[in-house]
């Protein structure tokens, strides 16, 4: 049995949870809506205020599934009442961040010629607490994650001097510059 697939999922009051025929589960919430198309070789039971994922066999591949659905709906059920937030830091001289238009737009100051402008897609927003800080905030944990890393790439940290963009938290490793002739 899958230890993470066997684990119920209890939905909190004010969200709903709706599975279709065609294993189609939508969750709302106060956050927004999600839904994810679940394989049918795996079902879904919804029991009061307690989801459960069962798989149809012990063949291998829906072992896998059955671990993999079970954290995706209950990824959802998290994203619609918390949200989710990567936070990211920006390290070097002259380098900004501003959040305009309500958080849907994120101007970057980031040693470029010109200023690196993101759209934020439906669903997620910016927050920059400081200069040197960008939040990204939204439901979908997946489009949270992807857009943080697209941010992470316009300038990766670089391991001499740690300048660039990186995670809240994240460890660069350094390395030695030149030591020069002895």
């Amino acid at each position: 049995m899958s230890r993470i697939g066997k684990l119920p999922i209890h939905v909190p009051a004010g969200v709903t949870v709706t599975v279709s025929d065609n294993n189609l589960v939508t969750v709302k919430g106060p956050k927004g809506e999600l839904s994810q198309q679940v394989n049918p070789c795996i079902t879904v039971k919804q029991e009061g205020a307690v989801l459960t994922l069962e798989r149809a066999s012990d063949v291998k591949e829906h072992r896998a599934m059955h671990g993999l659905y079970r954290a995706l709906v209950h990824n959802m059920v998290v994203g619609v009442t918390d949200g989710f937030t990567k936070t990211l830091e920006m390290v070097g001289t002259g380098y900004k961040a501003k959040a305009n238009n309500n958080g849907q737009q994120l101007d970057i100051a980031i040693g470029f010629s010109h200023p690196v402008v993101l759209q934020a897609p439906e669903g997620i927003s910016f927050e920059t607490p400081n200069d040197t800080t960008i939040k990204v905030k939204g439901a979908n944990k997946q489009q949270v994650g992807n857009l943080a890393a697209d941010i992470r790439a316009i300038r990766p940290p670089e391991p001499y001097l740690g300048k660039g963009i990186k995670y809240q938290g994240e460890h660069i490793r350094r390395k030695e510059g030149k030591t020069g002739k002895k």
